[in-house]
């Protein structure tokens, strides 16, 4: 007889959310310009990484939704963009009002979202930047890469 194993992605969730912080934002903009608004804005250099997408099935098909990275040198820290959005469906449902969503992994991430929460407000192409708590989310498990 064999024995079953289970994933615990309860312990996934806690080890890959630590330290990070959550900004969703509301934009119109495509991709590739929001990223290059943000690369100008901040002095970053997001990238777009294609093995890191999240792919979900839905309705027999699968759904690609981009990420975007970005890691300073010598900084311990990591910002990484979701699209949202893609072909009339969305990665988190519980979040249908959000277009990005702008993961900070650092050693002080709430001061970090807070300071570029305030910056994205300033942006006219941006209509919302809020902080969002991680968990009140309940479709945390489509975001680990």
């Amino acid at each position: 007889m064999s024995a079953k194993w289970t994933l615990d992605t309860l312990a996934m969730q806690e080890d890959f959310f630590a330290d990070t912080a959550l900004i969703g934002i509301a934009s119109a903009l495509p991709a590739y310009r929001f990223c290059w608004l943000l690369n100008k804005h901040f002095d970053m250099q997001f990238r777009r990484e294609p093995e890191l997408d999240v792919c979900l099935q839905s309705t027999g098909r699968q759904i690609y939704f981009p990420i975007f990275q970005y890691i300073p040198h010598l900084s311990g820290t990591k910002h990484l963009i979701y699209k949202l959005k893609n072909d009339k469906e969305t990665l988190l449902p519980e979040a249908k009002q959000l277009d990005y969503l702008w993961m900070i992994q650092s050693n002080a991430p709430d001061s970090d979202a807070q300071t570029i929460t305030q910056s994205l407000r300033d942006i006219p192409d941006i209509q919302l930047a809020q902080i969002l708590a991680t968990d009140k989310l309940k479709s945390l498990d489509h975001l680990i890469i």
